[in-house]
Protein backbone atom coordinates (compact mmCIF):
# COMPACT_ATOMS: atom_id res chain seq x y z
CA UNK A 1 0.00 0.00 0.00
CA UNK A 2 1.23 3.45 -0.93
CA UNK A 3 0.66 6.34 1.49
CA UNK A 4 -0.19 9.56 -0.33
CA UNK A 5 -0.27 13.19 0.69
CA UNK A 6 -3.49 15.19 0.95
CA UNK A 7 -6.03 14.69 -1.83
CA UNK A 8 -5.57 16.94 -4.87
CA UNK A 9 -7.28 20.32 -4.70
CA UNK A 10 -9.93 20.56 -7.36
CA UNK A 11 -10.76 23.67 -9.33
CA UNK A 12 -14.39 22.63 -9.19
CA UNK A 13 -16.09 19.44 -8.10
CA UNK A 14 -18.74 17.78 -10.19
CA UNK A 15 -22.20 17.84 -8.67
CA UNK A 16 -24.92 15.21 -8.55
CA UNK A 17 -27.14 15.29 -11.62
CA UNK A 18 -29.42 12.48 -10.49
CA UNK A 19 -29.72 9.80 -7.81
CA UNK A 20 -30.79 6.36 -9.03
CA UNK A 21 -32.36 3.52 -7.07
CA UNK A 22 -31.57 0.13 -8.54
CA UNK A 23 -34.14 -2.41 -9.72
CA UNK A 24 -34.32 -5.71 -7.84
CA UNK A 25 -34.27 -8.63 -10.26
CA UNK A 26 -33.06 -12.18 -10.87
CA UNK A 27 -30.69 -13.27 -13.58
CA UNK A 28 -28.76 -16.35 -14.62
CA UNK A 29 -30.28 -19.43 -12.95
CA UNK A 30 -32.09 -17.31 -10.36
CA UNK A 31 -29.36 -15.14 -8.82
CA UNK A 32 -30.80 -12.24 -6.82
CA UNK A 33 -29.25 -8.89 -7.70
CA UNK A 34 -29.86 -5.17 -8.04
CA UNK A 35 -29.60 -3.74 -11.57
CA UNK A 36 -28.32 -0.24 -10.93
CA UNK A 37 -27.34 0.94 -14.41
CA UNK A 38 -30.26 0.01 -16.62
CA UNK A 39 -30.72 0.14 -20.39
CA UNK A 40 -32.38 3.57 -20.33
CA UNK A 41 -29.16 5.08 -18.91
CA UNK A 42 -26.77 3.65 -21.52
CA UNK A 43 -26.57 6.75 -23.70
CA UNK A 44 -26.16 9.06 -20.70
CA UNK A 45 -23.43 6.89 -19.15
CA UNK A 46 -21.73 5.79 -22.39
CA UNK A 47 -19.44 3.72 -22.49
CA UNK A 48 -21.07 1.82 -19.60
CA UNK A 49 -23.95 -0.48 -20.42
CA UNK A 50 -24.95 -2.10 -17.14
CA UNK A 51 -24.03 -2.32 -13.46
CA UNK A 52 -25.32 -5.16 -11.31
CA UNK A 53 -24.75 -5.26 -7.55
CA UNK A 54 -25.18 -8.60 -5.84
CA UNK A 55 -24.86 -9.52 -2.17
CA UNK A 56 -26.41 -12.14 0.07
CA UNK A 57 -25.54 -14.61 2.83
CA UNK A 58 -28.41 -16.88 1.75
CA UNK A 59 -27.15 -19.54 -0.69
CA UNK A 60 -30.58 -19.71 -2.34
CA UNK A 61 -29.91 -16.21 -3.70
CA UNK A 62 -26.73 -17.19 -5.57
CA UNK A 63 -25.93 -20.91 -5.50
CA UNK A 64 -27.17 -21.70 -9.04
CA UNK A 65 -24.95 -19.00 -10.52
CA UNK A 66 -24.84 -18.16 -14.21
CA UNK A 67 -24.68 -21.30 -16.38
CA UNK A 68 -23.44 -21.16 -19.99
CA UNK A 69 -24.60 -18.01 -21.78
CA UNK A 70 -23.24 -16.02 -24.76
CA UNK A 71 -21.91 -12.48 -25.14
CA UNK A 72 -20.77 -10.37 -28.09
CA UNK A 73 -19.66 -6.78 -28.58
CA UNK A 74 -18.52 -5.58 -25.13
CA UNK A 75 -16.46 -6.31 -22.01
CA UNK A 76 -17.55 -7.58 -18.59
CA UNK A 77 -15.78 -6.48 -15.42
CA UNK A 78 -16.59 -8.57 -12.35
CA UNK A 79 -15.34 -7.31 -8.97
CA UNK A 80 -15.76 -9.72 -6.06
CA UNK A 81 -15.96 -8.29 -2.55
CA UNK A 82 -16.72 -11.58 -0.79
CA UNK A 83 -17.05 -15.16 -2.04
CA UNK A 84 -15.58 -17.23 -4.83
CA UNK A 85 -16.82 -17.69 -8.40
CA UNK A 86 -15.44 -20.03 -11.09
CA UNK A 87 -15.30 -18.81 -14.69
CA UNK A 88 -15.16 -21.09 -17.73
CA UNK A 89 -15.61 -20.08 -21.35
CA UNK A 90 -15.69 -21.49 -24.85
CA UNK A 91 -12.37 -19.83 -25.74
CA UNK A 92 -10.59 -22.14 -23.29
CA UNK A 93 -10.23 -19.79 -20.33
CA UNK A 94 -10.85 -20.91 -16.76
CA UNK A 95 -10.18 -19.32 -13.38
CA UNK A 96 -11.51 -18.72 -9.88
CA UNK A 97 -12.35 -15.18 -8.83
CA UNK A 98 -11.80 -14.74 -5.07
CA UNK A 99 -12.42 -11.99 -2.49
CA UNK A 100 -11.09 -8.63 -3.61
CA UNK A 101 -10.26 -9.88 -7.09
CA UNK A 102 -11.35 -8.70 -10.53
CA UNK A 103 -12.06 -10.57 -13.73
CA UNK A 104 -11.91 -8.54 -16.95
CA UNK A 105 -13.31 -10.33 -20.00
CA UNK A 106 -13.62 -9.05 -23.56
CA UNK A 107 -16.40 -10.95 -25.32
CA UNK A 108 -15.42 -9.39 -28.65
CA UNK A 109 -16.82 -11.34 -31.61
CA UNK A 110 -18.42 -13.91 -29.36
CA UNK A 111 -17.84 -16.19 -26.40
CA UNK A 112 -19.96 -18.52 -24.27
CA UNK A 113 -19.12 -18.55 -20.58
CA UNK A 114 -20.36 -19.58 -17.17
CA UNK A 115 -19.91 -18.14 -13.68
CA UNK A 116 -20.65 -20.64 -10.92
CA UNK A 117 -20.14 -20.11 -7.14
CA UNK A 118 -17.34 -22.12 -5.53
CA UNK A 119 -19.06 -22.14 -2.13
CA UNK A 120 -22.09 -23.70 -0.51
CA UNK A 121 -22.68 -21.05 2.16
CA UNK A 122 -21.39 -17.70 3.39
CA UNK A 123 -21.55 -14.24 1.83
CA UNK A 124 -21.38 -13.70 -1.93
CA UNK A 125 -21.03 -10.01 -2.77
CA UNK A 126 -19.73 -7.93 -5.63
CA UNK A 127 -20.42 -6.09 -8.87
CA UNK A 128 -20.55 -6.77 -12.57
CA UNK A 129 -20.03 -3.84 -14.91
CA UNK A 130 -20.55 -4.00 -18.69
CA UNK A 131 -18.21 -1.79 -20.71
CA UNK A 132 -19.00 -1.15 -24.36
CA UNK A 133 -16.54 -1.57 -27.24
CA UNK A 134 -16.34 0.77 -30.24
CA UNK A 135 -17.66 -0.66 -33.52
CA UNK A 136 -14.18 -1.28 -34.90
CA UNK A 137 -13.35 -3.60 -31.96
CA UNK A 138 -16.64 -5.42 -31.49
CA UNK A 139 -15.52 -8.31 -33.69
CA UNK A 140 -12.04 -8.64 -32.14
CA UNK A 141 -10.88 -11.87 -30.52
CA UNK A 142 -12.21 -12.78 -27.05
CA UNK A 143 -9.76 -12.11 -24.22
CA UNK A 144 -9.72 -12.36 -20.48
CA UNK A 145 -7.62 -11.61 -17.42
CA UNK A 146 -7.90 -12.58 -13.76
CA UNK A 147 -6.52 -9.94 -11.35
CA UNK A 148 -6.11 -11.15 -7.75
CA UNK A 149 -6.53 -8.63 -4.95
CA UNK A 150 -2.77 -8.60 -4.32
CA UNK A 151 -2.20 -7.19 -7.84
CA UNK A 152 -4.56 -4.23 -7.44
CA UNK A 153 -2.73 -1.04 -6.35
CA UNK A 154 -3.97 0.53 -3.11
CA UNK A 155 -3.17 3.86 -1.50
CA UNK A 156 -4.23 5.72 1.64
CA UNK A 157 -4.79 9.46 1.85
CA UNK A 158 -3.74 11.66 4.73
CA UNK A 159 -7.45 11.96 5.64
CA UNK A 160 -7.67 8.18 6.06
CA UNK A 161 -9.38 7.14 2.82
CA UNK A 162 -8.27 3.79 1.39
CA UNK A 163 -8.45 3.63 -2.41
CA UNK A 164 -8.16 0.52 -4.60
CA UNK A 165 -7.30 1.53 -8.17
CA UNK A 166 -8.85 -1.17 -10.34
CA UNK A 167 -8.60 0.73 -13.63
CA UNK A 168 -7.22 4.03 -14.85
CA UNK A 169 -5.28 6.12 -12.34
CA UNK A 170 -5.91 8.11 -9.16
CA UNK A 171 -3.66 10.58 -7.33
CA UNK A 172 -0.65 9.40 -9.34
CA UNK A 173 -1.29 5.69 -8.74
CA UNK A 174 -1.79 3.63 -11.90
CA UNK A 175 -4.47 0.98 -11.72
CA UNK A 176 -4.38 -2.72 -12.53
CA UNK A 177 -6.10 -2.27 -15.92
CA UNK A 178 -5.82 0.25 -18.73
CA UNK A 179 -8.15 0.22 -21.76
CA UNK A 180 -7.18 2.44 -24.67
CA UNK A 181 -10.64 2.56 -26.24
CA UNK A 182 -12.57 4.02 -23.30
CA UNK A 183 -9.92 5.01 -20.70
CA UNK A 184 -12.04 3.78 -17.77
CA UNK A 185 -11.44 4.80 -14.16
CA UNK A 186 -12.66 2.32 -11.54
CA UNK A 187 -11.99 3.01 -7.86
CA UNK A 188 -13.15 1.29 -4.68
CA UNK A 189 -13.01 3.86 -1.88
CA UNK A 190 -13.34 3.26 1.87
CA UNK A 191 -13.93 6.46 3.89
CA UNK A 192 -13.92 6.98 7.66
CA UNK A 193 -16.77 9.07 9.04
CA UNK A 194 -16.49 12.78 8.28
CA UNK A 195 -13.54 12.42 5.91
CA UNK A 196 -13.27 13.97 2.46
CA UNK A 197 -11.94 12.38 -0.70
CA UNK A 198 -11.22 14.12 -3.99
CA UNK A 199 -10.69 12.25 -7.24
CA UNK A 200 -9.58 13.90 -10.46
CA UNK A 201 -11.69 12.81 -13.44
CA UNK A 202 -11.22 13.80 -17.10
CA UNK A 203 -13.84 16.43 -17.90
CA UNK A 204 -15.00 14.55 -21.01
CA UNK A 205 -15.71 11.32 -19.12
CA UNK A 206 -19.17 10.24 -18.06
CA UNK A 207 -19.05 9.28 -14.38
CA UNK A 208 -21.07 7.86 -11.52
CA UNK A 209 -20.63 6.55 -8.00
CA UNK A 210 -22.41 3.73 -6.19
CA UNK A 211 -22.55 3.55 -2.40
CA UNK A 212 -22.60 0.08 -0.87
CA UNK A 213 -21.77 0.88 2.77
CA UNK A 214 -23.00 3.88 4.74
CA UNK A 215 -23.74 7.14 2.94
CA UNK A 216 -21.81 9.98 1.30
CA UNK A 217 -22.54 13.47 0.07
CA UNK A 218 -21.48 15.41 -3.02
CA UNK A 219 -22.02 19.16 -2.92
CA UNK A 220 -24.18 18.74 0.18
CA UNK A 221 -26.53 16.22 -1.46
CA UNK A 222 -26.61 12.79 0.18
CA UNK A 223 -26.32 9.49 -1.66
CA UNK A 224 -27.57 6.69 0.57
CA UNK A 225 -26.50 3.06 0.64
CA UNK A 226 -27.51 1.04 -2.43
CA UNK A 227 -27.97 4.16 -4.54
CA UNK A 228 -26.08 5.45 -7.56
CA UNK A 229 -25.24 9.09 -8.09
CA UNK A 230 -24.79 10.22 -11.70
CA UNK A 231 -22.19 12.99 -11.76
CA UNK A 232 -22.67 16.14 -13.82
CA UNK A 233 -20.52 16.89 -16.86
CA UNK A 234 -19.65 20.53 -16.19
CA UNK A 235 -16.84 21.54 -18.58
CA UNK A 236 -14.86 23.32 -15.85
CA UNK A 237 -15.11 20.50 -13.27
CA UNK A 238 -11.86 18.56 -12.91
CA UNK A 239 -13.05 15.86 -10.51
CA UNK A 240 -15.40 15.07 -7.66
CA UNK A 241 -15.19 15.72 -3.92
CA UNK A 242 -16.97 13.20 -1.72
CA UNK A 243 -17.73 13.53 2.00
CA UNK A 244 -18.47 10.52 4.20
CA UNK A 245 -21.64 10.94 6.25
CA UNK A 246 -20.45 8.02 8.41
CA UNK A 247 -18.07 5.18 7.71
CA UNK A 248 -18.72 4.54 4.03
CA UNK A 249 -17.59 2.52 1.05
CA UNK A 250 -18.34 3.17 -2.60
CA UNK A 251 -17.14 2.66 -6.13
CA UNK A 252 -16.34 5.60 -8.42
CA UNK A 253 -16.51 4.83 -12.14
CA UNK A 254 -15.78 7.03 -15.17
CA UNK A 255 -15.10 6.46 -18.85
CA UNK A 256 -14.61 8.19 -22.19
CA UNK A 257 -17.83 8.08 -24.27
CA UNK A 258 -17.71 6.12 -27.51
CA UNK A 259 -20.46 8.20 -29.12
CA UNK A 260 -21.89 5.45 -31.33
CA UNK A 261 -25.38 3.90 -31.53
CA UNK A 262 -26.10 1.21 -28.94
CA UNK A 263 -28.32 -1.67 -30.05
CA UNK A 264 -28.76 -4.34 -27.39
CA UNK A 265 -30.52 -7.67 -27.63
CA UNK A 266 -30.04 -9.46 -24.32
CA UNK A 267 -26.36 -10.49 -24.07
CA UNK A 268 -25.44 -8.98 -27.45
CA UNK A 269 -24.52 -5.30 -27.93
CA UNK A 270 -23.82 -3.99 -31.42
CA UNK A 271 -24.37 -0.73 -33.33
CA UNK A 272 -27.11 -1.73 -35.80
CA UNK A 273 -30.13 -4.04 -35.91
CA UNK A 274 -28.60 -5.91 -38.86
CA UNK A 275 -25.51 -6.68 -36.75
CA UNK A 276 -27.74 -8.04 -34.02
CA UNK A 277 -29.54 -10.31 -36.49
CA UNK A 278 -26.18 -11.53 -37.78
CA UNK A 279 -25.05 -12.14 -34.19
CA UNK A 280 -28.09 -14.29 -33.45
CA UNK A 281 -27.45 -16.26 -36.64
CA UNK A 282 -23.74 -16.70 -35.81
CA UNK A 283 -24.60 -17.98 -32.33
CA UNK A 284 -27.14 -20.46 -33.67
CA UNK A 285 -24.66 -21.67 -36.30
CA UNK A 286 -21.83 -22.17 -33.80
CA UNK A 287 -19.59 -19.27 -34.88
CA UNK A 288 -18.61 -18.04 -31.42
CA UNK A 289 -15.15 -18.78 -30.00
CA UNK A 290 -14.56 -22.47 -29.38
CA UNK A 291 -17.68 -23.60 -31.21
CA UNK A 292 -15.70 -24.96 -34.13
CA UNK A 293 -15.88 -22.06 -36.58
CA UNK A 294 -13.76 -19.53 -34.70
CA UNK A 295 -10.65 -21.10 -33.13
CA UNK A 296 -8.72 -17.87 -32.63
CA UNK A 297 -8.56 -16.41 -29.14
CA UNK A 298 -6.14 -14.64 -26.82
CA UNK A 299 -5.35 -15.08 -23.15
CA UNK A 300 -3.51 -12.92 -20.65
CA UNK A 301 -2.75 -13.92 -17.08
CA UNK A 302 -1.44 -11.94 -14.16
Amino acid sequence: MTTQQDNPRLVRSRTLERIVTGVETRDGAGVTLTRVLTQDLQQRLDPFLMLDAFGSSDPKDYIAGFPDHPHRGFETVTYMLEGRMRHRDSAGHEGVLGPGGVQWMKAGRGVIHSEIPEQQDGVMEGFQLWLNLPARHKMSAPWYRDIPESHIPVYRTAAGATVKVIAGASDGVTGAMQREETHPVYLDVALPAGSRFAARLPCGHNAFLYVYRGAVSVGGEVVARRHMGILSNAADADGVEIVAEGDARLIVVAGKPIGEPIVQYGPFVMTTRDEILRTIQDFREGRFAGQGADPIFEKETT
